[in-house]
Formats: structure tokens, C-alpha cells, sequence
């Protein structure tokens, strides 16, 4: 199991990546801030960086106002 925001388990795949794990919690929002067991991923890993069963995930929507 992967823990995303300390709210959901997303069942582990073979070959799964971070965008695997967003598109399994509905995270569809552009802009996003990924951290990957405490460790920030620049957007371009999002992509190619492997998850682990029992990874932790934290994702934050970027939203600008004013």
C-alpha cells in the first residue's frame, strides 16, 4: 500500500510511478507539490519516479489568488 496525505491507500503496483499514484486519488489539478517519503520531486519526476509498497506520499494543490 502507498500512503498519500496521511488519508488514502492506494494499492501497490509492479512498475507504478508517482503520476500512478496522483491519477489514482483523482489529483488532476496542473499544479501540484509532490513529496515522496519526506523528499520534494521537481514535477519532471512525477513522470519517471518509481513508488515503493509502503512509500508515503504528500501532494499539495498550488493555488495563486489575489
Amino acid at each position: 500500500m502507498i500512503r498519500v496525505n496521511d488519508k488514502w491507500d492506494v494499492p501497490w503496483q509492479e512498475g507504478m510511478i508517482v503520476r500512478d499514484v496522483l491519477a489514482a486519488c483523482n489529483f488532476t489539478f496542473h499544479y501540484v507539490a509532490v513529496s515522496l517519503n519526506g523528499r520534494l520531486l521537481p514535477p519532471a519526476q512525477h513522470e519517471r519516479q518509481p513508488v515503493a509498497d509502503g512509500d508515503r506520499v504528500q501532494v499539495i494543490h498550488i493555488i495563486a489568488g489575489g
